[in-house]
């Protein structure tokens, strides 16, 4: 077993036997990425903080059925994704293209290697951090920031054919890492209609 797994396994031991500072542990751990997670897929921050911390409060309610062996991450990140799914279904909005996404990302949790979702999103985070410095700034502007490729042009007065090439090129060192999960881990870490725009 490997550090990482240790550790794991600890921390979800003592949970189950109620230790409270391992439950805090947890929250700071996870609370950061989960609500950037569940904010992707309702698009509603205040909404997205209640998913989360409904999901805390069911693991200390529930503590004494965990079991050491499971991921700990692939766990929260499932919750977090049941109950957004929850919320999707008890107010019906739902795009079929968002559908889709949500679908990629429950055949992403259905994956045999439990972490993959996380692996996936290590991988394009640092794919993005070492994009040459003016096409990171752009991508970012796109796709974090939400700016349309004229918006980004007039922003950094450049052509709009220049924002698009840059864009274009930062699309294709990514997915030399990740393929075809590119778009869906762009989903997850910037929300539906970043992650979409061209």
């Amino acid at each position: 077993m490997n550090d990482r797994n240790k550790l794991n396994s600890s921390l979800v031991r003592r949970l189950k036997e109620g230790d409270e500072s391992a439950y805090g542990y947890m929250i700071d751990v996870y609370d950061h990425r989960l609500c950037l997670y569940a904010n992707s897929l309702v698009s509603n921050i205040l909404l997205a903080e209640d998913i989360v911390q409904n999901v805390y409060l069911k693991v200390w309610e529930k503590r004494h059925k965990l079991n050491p062996e499971l991921s700990l991450t692939s766990f929260l990140f499932k919750s977090v994704y049941n109950d957004c799914i929850t919320e999707f279904h008890k107010n019906k909005q739902i795009t079929a293209l968002k559908r889709k996404y949500i679908e990629e990302l429950d055949a992403i949790f259905e994956d045999k290697d439990q972490d993959s979702l996380e692996r996936l999103i290590k991988m394009v985070t640092l794919a993005i951090q070492e994009l040459p410095p003016k096409c990171k700034q752009i991508f970012l502007l796109s796709k974090k920031e939400g700016l349309t490729h004229i918006e980004i042009a007039e922003y950094l007065n450049l052509s709009p054919k220049t924002i698009e090439r840059h864009i274009t090129m930062a699309f294709s060192r990514i997915r030399k890492n990740v393929r075809s999960k590119t778009d869906i881990v762009l989903f997850v870490l910037f929300g539906f209609r970043q992650s979409l725009k061209a």
